[in-house]
């Protein structure tokens, strides 16, 4: 058994970066991973710096992930990264997702997986052929009451699934702010984020949870998209009507312009039987609405939950479990396959459920799909296959 901890190269997430900490607090909690290296910034300069705030050693601190992932290659095959975790924007994720890849690196990616359904294509290509493993970060399936709702559906509580309505409003870009901050810039910017802006951003996790609760792929939809501050380019509100592969009906909504919101995800599924509610600023909840019987609350941390809930839960019952631990759920999975792989062992069913190059696809195909619909004077578009 391997008795070191896997060592994990960062490209981007240097300092003053929101999202490349989350990474790392995620990547540490279970003591599997440390970070050991890292181009942390397009600006090289920028980069030195963050690492050395991160205490790498300066030879392990590179200028650009070029430079990290040859030399990285080079080292004895103890002593090299594991795995590299990319944190960049979605124009900056291709390049060097294929190019670790390629030099044998597993991967770790931020959402959505690139720029174009091409791109996310050649990635998914790439793994077939190298037996790698590519891990994409749709963070809200890991939380463990999504992981409940999961498990109830498919042990038939619901009974055969009717219709999912799953909403995801913000307020933070109700205002044309994106000149004075970089993570609205690169998010309402084209060549940096791609076709779609809300959707890309914030309703690709949407789809992704109701597909992942659900057990069901979508089929068609028929989408509504709306830009409403004066001189943005991409899109900051939509509402999509959805068609799932039983005959189910959904509606999804996502909006960066609600104001007075803050990340206000919330699902409904609904079947036969009952109802599933789940509220990610109420994340330790989970409602279970029964047609003849009273309404049933799991709450996180309870002994009655499954197994696949409770693999997930980290803190005893009453403590709120949140977006950080999600996250770590994720990296904790990720990495048990990777050791799993590297010790020539199947892993563990638990282990391997969290979402991969095939989910990275599917969520290209679906903005691919949106915009399509968007542009649409039909009233159904299919999903782009």
């Amino acid at each position: 058994m391997r008795n070191t901890k896997l060592k994990m190269g960062m490209v981007g997430g240097g300092k003053n970066a929101f999202i490349g900490a989350v990474h790392r607090m995620a990547a540490g909690i279970d003591g599997q991973i440390e970070l050991c290296c890292g181009a942390m910034s397009a600006d090289p300069l920028v980069a030195k710096e963050s690492a050395a705030l991160l205490g790498l050693p300066k030879e392990r601190s590179y200028g650009s992930y070029q430079e990290m992932i040859v030399q990285e290659s080079k080292r004895p095959a103890d002593d090299r990264m594991n795995f590299v975790s990319i944190v960049t924007p979605n124009f900056a994720h291709f390049e060097p997702a294929m190019m670790a890849l390629e030099h044998g690196f597993h991967v770790v990616l931020e959402k959505p997986m690139t720029l174009t359904t091409e791109q996310a294509e050649l990635l998914q290509q790439k793994v077939a052929e190298t037996g790698l493993i590519l891990c994409v970060t749709y963070t809200y399936s890991a939380y463990p009451m999504v992981k409940q709702a999961r498990h109830l559906v498919k042990e038939g509580q619901l009974g055969s699934i009717r219709k999912i309505m799953v909403e995801y409003p913000q307020g933070w870009l109700s205002k044309m702010i994106e000149n004075g901050l970089s993570l609205a810039f690169w998010r309402t910017d084209p060549e940096k984020s791609g076709k779609s802006g809300c959707m890309g951003d914030i309703g690709t996790h949407a789809a992704h949870l109701a597909e992942y609760i659900s057990g069901l792929k979508i089929t068609k939809m028929c989408a509504d998209l709306q830009t409403f501050v004066t001189g943005r380019k991409l899109e900051d509100d939509g509402n999509i009507l959805l068609g799932f592969e039983n005959g189910a009906t959904g509606v999804l909504s996502a909006s960066q312009v609600a104001a007075g919101e803050e990340n206000a995800l919330k699902i409904r599924v609904y079947g036969e039987l009952g109802g599933l509610e789940w509220n990610q600023q109420d994340a330790n909840t989970l409602i279970f609405k029964q047609l003849d019987a009273p309404t049933q609350l799991f709450r996180a941390g309870q002994q009655y939950l499954s197994p696949i809930a409770k693999h997930n839960i980290r803190l005893p019952a009453g403590h709120p479990e949140g977006y950080i631990e999600a996250f770590a759920n994720i990296y904790r999975n990720f990495a048990a396959t990777l050791l799993a792989s590297m010790q020539g062992i199947e892993p563990r069913e638990e282990d391997t459920d969290f979402p991969t190059v095939a989910d990275g696809l599917r969520g290209m195909k679906f903005l691919e799909t949106v915009i399509a619909s968007g542009k649409s004077t039909q009233k159904w578009t299919d999903f782009i296959r």
